[in-house]
């Protein structure tokens, strides 16, 4: 009686006969072989083995995941998905090669089977030795002969599976191999080390208090002197390593901010160390003493004064907030008035350009008291831009947020949402060094316009929308079409105090 993994290799061999892969022309069933060979190294679960052989059949046969998860079980046939395209039948594949790979890309970022992870570097690692075989021979040339003509996707491509897969699989020779492959092809793409034995420190954070969270991740104190950042599964050990880096730029630059010492393993995260002494987060000092919420307030506004005074140069590389709005508007309004997004753009590219340094995810959550100085983390939004657009941050987590549901707020911060208002009053006049309520009203119905900006995208955010979402979605889009006409001028808040 034959076993999964003959019954694989024969079945395979059916389904693909007569198909030759693109570079060499050799037999198709040559190439699921050699993932299996690959996966064999891995380990030694026959059904990470048997999806190995069988990866291919449902993209490029007549085959199902019915046939295969009846002849071979469910979690084969599971496997099997995970690596399987929608290949849009009815488009040109060239003009839907990007769409494809950021959904399948998805899959494996959310996916927290070590299977599907193997099987991916597994099916990429045979693909890459073609492409770098080919590419020795026929070097820039190669690239006209496939889907995808531009060999940067292709490298953003390959890169992202890397990233994806390099906590759980860094210590395996497939994955060694697989970044000596793409730094032949793409010089300079990954760091050489990465190609060698490199083990993370491992934590765990079970039992740690959570002091802090967001879209990223959640803050934890480790110890009196330590706490860790855990990014969440979307984020991959490049995020981490890009964090680290802008906020050592920033310290440099004169932002108060916790340096972090290196990246740790938590789990099958990653984590991010601070050393911040005896220290607690602003929003924990709230919640504790919201009486003194002027006081910390006050501390806030300071900070991000001493922030907004440092000017930053081209050479500092650091990204406009512009293009953040901009993303907020493409991903939100422009699905509901395409006339109104685009005005809404207008309104953006008006804001003066300014080389003012922001912190981009400026909150109480994210800044520390030690012995009574603030200091900073979370740098990954560190950009360049108009205070304005610090300001209408600060109005969605302490106000917006919480219009519809005051309990998003409260849960967010840790106190109540009148306490969150009364914050970014403070705020304001502390920042604006005025009592003008003209004045104070003018900038916050431009932080408020930009805010319900970023609402409509967070709501589409979600992928399909109930009709509640639709609902809010319209509440808010109706609440921009009567404040854009306000604005014909200028966005800045500075403006207000002309």
């Amino acid at each position: 009686m034959m076993n999964k993994l003959e019954e694989a290799i024969i079945y395979a061999t059916v389904m693909h006969q007569g198909k030759v892969r693109k570079f060499g022309h050799i037999p198709y069933i040559l190439h699921p072989l050699e993932v299996a060979q690959i996966l064999s190294t891995m380990t030694d679960d026959e059904d990470i083995i048997t999806a190995g052989i069988l990866h291919d059949i449902v993209e490029d046969t007549d085959g199902t995941l019915g046939e295969i998860e009846k002849r071979f079980g469910k979690r084969v046939a599971k496997l099997v998905d995970s690596e399987t395209e929608n290949k849009y039948p009815e488009e040109d594949r060239r003009t839907t090669w990007k769409r494809r790979k950021e959904e399948s890309l998805l899959v494996l970022k959310n996916s927290r089977d070590i299977g599907v992870q193997m099987l991916w570097l597994a099916d990429k690692l045979a693909n890459i030795r073609s492409l770098a075989g080919t590419y020795s021979e026929r070097g820039e040339d190669m690239w006209k002969d496939l889907h995808q003509s531009d060999p940067q996707q292709h490298c953003w491509y390959y890169r992202s599976i890397g990233e994806a897969v390099e906590l759980s699989l860094n210590k395996t020779g497939a994955f060694k191999e697989y970044i000596k492959h793409i730094n032949f092809i793409w010089p300079g793409t990954f760091d050489r080390e990465k190609a060698r034995y490199r083990k993370y420190k491992e934590v765990s954070v079970d039992g740690c208090k959570r002091i802090g969270w967001g879209a990223k991740g959640e803050v934890y104190r480790y110890d009196d002197e330590l706490v860790i950042k855990v990014f969440n599964q979307n984020n991959t050990y490049r995020d981490v390593e890009q964090e680290i880096s802008k906020s050592r730029r920033a310290f440099t630059l004169g932002v108060p901010t916790a340096i972090s010492f290196g990246i740790v393993s938590v789990g099958k995260l990653y984590g991010a160390m601070y050393e911040l002494l005896d220290s607690e987060t602003i929003s924990a000092c709230i919640a504790k003493n919201p009486g003194q919420v002027e006081t910390y307030a006050k501390i806030m506004a300071e900070l991000s004064q001493t922030i907004h005074a440092i000017k930053v140069t081209e050479e500092d590389n650091f990204p406009q907030a512009s293009e953040r709005l901009k993303g907020y508007i493409r991903g939100g309004i422009e699905k509901e008035d395409e006339e109104l997004a685009e005005r809404c753009m207008q309104l953006v590219d008006m804001l003066p350009a300014s080389r003012t340094l922001i912190h981009g995810d400026f909150h109480t959550g994210n800044v520390f008291l030690q012995n009574g100085e603030p200091l900073l983390i979370d740098m990954d939004r560190l950009s360049t831009g108009r205070p304005i657009v610090e300001i209408s941050d600060l109005y969605y987590f302490y106000v917006v947020l919480g219009e519809n549901d005051p309990s998003v707020v409260e849960d967010f911060m840790g106190f109540s949402y009148q306490t969150a208002k009364a914050f970014f009053d403070y705020f304001l006049k502390y920042y604006m060094g005025t009592d003008d309520e003209k004045i104070l009203q003018s900038v916050e119905e431009k932080a408020s316009f930009l805010c319900y900006i970023r609402m409509v995208n967070k709501i589409h955010k979600k992928g399909k929308l109930s009709e509640k979402d639709h609902e809010l979605a319209e509440h808010y889009v109706e609440k921009i079409r009567k404040m854009r006409t306000k604005f014909k001028k200028s966005l800045d808040l500075f403006q207000a105090m002309c």
